[in-house]
């Protein structure tokens, strides 16, 4: 294993998750654009088996849960006849699980907008969740059949349906948030309580990520060519948010407020998760 130097890799982690791109943070770190999706990679594995390992028997109970889309090599409209079908090229989506009070990010998974990936993560979600959970998301209808195989009778599913008015144009021809017409919420199975029925936390999370991890920032082209390469950016960016940076409304990290860490990381911390692993 071809390891940069300490101070290259602090510089490399943190150009990334502040939302640079890989060759922006290759020309700060003073290193070539495969060494840098190298080292991402090395550093995203390690971050995923920390991970998988430590976060897991949770005390969470209001978790909600959101897809977000981006792209890998280009987006399904332009891929070229022989990738058309991948399941690692094309639109892809970022499931999500947040725990809405102490913010941490439990689960995610990078795969298709399908019911066998609403699964995957579903079986991950509940798999660091042994307790009795709600569970709040949008209306997809994949969610339903995955968190009932998932969780069987521990979780309580509640849904969130807006309706928007139509899109405008403001007079100088730039796009215009529509407006929220309509709001409801839904118990869809178990007793959900309807009041903590919401999404607002993982929207607004899924803002922070399309600001701070480029490959899910709006009309960039800093995509993801490989598979690989966007998990490790993902699994990067989750455990920084996760154990490094403190959030301004509960004022530590939200692994210090799950009880996972007594203390907020540094970088440095992160990067020594791939020595930890390859012992």
């Amino acid at each position: 294993m071809n390891r940069l130097s300490q101070i290259k890799q602090d510089l490399l982690v943190a150009a990334i998750v502040e939302g640079t791109s890989i060759r922006g943070a290759a020309r700060i770190a003073d290193i070539t654009k495969n060494s840098a999706i190298r080292n991402l990679n090395w550093i995203g594995a390690a971050c995923q088996t920390y991970h998988d390992k430590h976060v897991r028997n949770l005390k969470c109970f209001h978790i909600e849960a959101d897809e977000m889309w981006s792209y890998i090599h280009a987006k399904d409209r332009n891929l070229p006849l022989d990738l058309i079908g991948s399941k690692e090229h094309g639109d892809m989506w970022n499931w999500i699980g947040i725990d809405a009070e102490s913010k941490l990010v439990i689960s995610w998974h990078v795969g298709k907008k399908e019911t066998s990936d609403a699964k995957t993560f579903a079986t991950d979600l509940a798999s660091r969740l042994p307790g009795k959970v709600q569970i709040s998301t949008d209306q997809l209808m994949h969610y339903r059949p995955a968190f009932e195989e998932a969780f069987g009778t521990r979780a309580a599913y509640g849904t969130i349906s807006k309706k928007f008015g139509n899109v405008k144009m403001s007079p100088d021809g730039k796009y215009e948030q529509p407006k929220l017409k309509k709001m409801r919420q839904y118990a869809v199975m178990g007793n959900p309580i309807p009041d903590a029925i919401s999404t607002h936390c993982i929207e607004r999370y899924n803002l922070s990520v399309r600001q701070s991890t480029r490959r899910f920032s709006r009309a960039t082209l800093a995509f993801s060519r490989k598979i690989k390469n966007k998990r490790a950016a993902v699994a990067l960016y989750f455990t920084y948010f996760n154990f490094c940076r403190i959030h301004p409304v509960i004022r530590v990290t939200p692994a210090m407020d799950a009880g996972l860490a007594d203390h907020p990381w540094e970088i440095r911390e992160i990067v020594a998760l791939v020595a930890d692993v390859t012992k």
